[in-house]
């Protein structure tokens, strides 16, 4: 009998392990699953168009200020060194595609320029970026 009054008064409190592991692989799921959101590092003013059509964002964004300077990664690169960067980047990653914001104040022979180095570097998806809405 002693060993049934013992068993009785014993603490009979939930298991919270199973809910702990739980808790910790919906956390692993979220933070693998997230999507951050990319931008290239610097604000730009993007050119309106009419006609511009909504596309799935590039995985590499090249931004390109009104007065020339070329950023990747929120770094400033040199004209030069885009073609070797991308291929790089390509090797790594071969199904990247790539999205130039230029600035509306940009001149079109940089923006002609860089989209030469980067399809020289491997990659054929380029896109320009422009706002839809009308208007200056």
């Amino acid at each position: 009998m002693a060993k049934q009054h013992s068993a009785e008064q014993e603490d009979h409190g939930i298991d919270l392990a199973p809910m702990l592991d739980f808790t910790i692989n919906l956390l692993i799921f979220f933070i693998i699953t997230t999507s951050f959101i990319k931008e290239p590092g610097i604000e730009v003013f993007k050119p309106n168009a009419s006609t511009a059509e909504e596309r799935p964002k590039g995985n590499l964004l090249i931004a390109i200020r009104e007065n020339g300077d070329i950023w990747l990664d929120r770094q400033s690169i040199d004209l030069r060194e885009v073609r070797n960067v991308i291929e790089r980047l390509h090797t790594e990653r071969p199904d990247d595609s790539v999205v130039i914001i230029a600035d509306r104040a940009s001149r079109a022979g940089v923006v002609a320029k860089v989209m030469d180095e980067v399809r020289a570097g491997g990659i054929k998806d380029v896109a320009i970026a422009a706002d839809t809405a009308a208007g200056g």
